[in-house]
């Protein structure tokens, strides 16, 4: 008997998976879940139970919330930091806690952990924006325009 065919939803899911399985993705959720630790550590140091991540059950959420948002970003690899970004993907109350958790983490972030905040503030801070995904016409990759667009001999 055939093993059964699995169902859309896990192929999705492995897609998923697999966009937060590049180097760039990786680095965005470590430097996240970097920051929401020296976050946590300053304001929730009494915490008897941590995560994986050695935060506490509220940033611990926080942090799942941002992977699967990250997981789902319809700009993929060539995200620019949320702050940059056309398309809000996460709710106005995780938004403004992130921005609190951002601000407080930042300048802590150069002592830290220097190489990601590094990579934060002069490779992924400067990507310009992609063109929101909704609007086919500019979604469409710069190389096919450049020969659209290219003088024909």
């Amino acid at each position: 008997m055939e093993p059964a065919t699995p169902a859309p939803h896990s192929e999705v899911a492995a897609r998923r998976e697999a966009r937060l399985a590049t180097p760039r993705m990786k680095r965005e959720f470590n430097t996240l879940a970097a920051m929401l630790r020296i976050y946590c550590r300053d304001h929730h140091g009494g915490a008897a139970v941590l995560d994986e991540h050695g935060l506490c059950a509220e940033c611990g959420g926080l942090l799942a919330y941002a992977r699967k948002r990250l997981a789902n970003c319809p700009f993929g690899e060539d995200k620019p930091t949320c702050a940059n970004c056309r398309v809000h993907c996460y709710g106005p109350k995780q938004r403004e806690t992130t921005r609190i958790v951002m601000r407080h983490a930042g300048p802590r972030m150069l002592w830290q952990h220097p190489v990601l905040a590094l990579a934060h503030l002069l490779v992924d801070g400067r990507r310009q924006a992609p063109p929101a995904p909704r609007d086919a016409a500019a979604a469409r990759p710069a190389a096919a325009e450049a020969e659209e667009t290219a003088p024909r001999d």
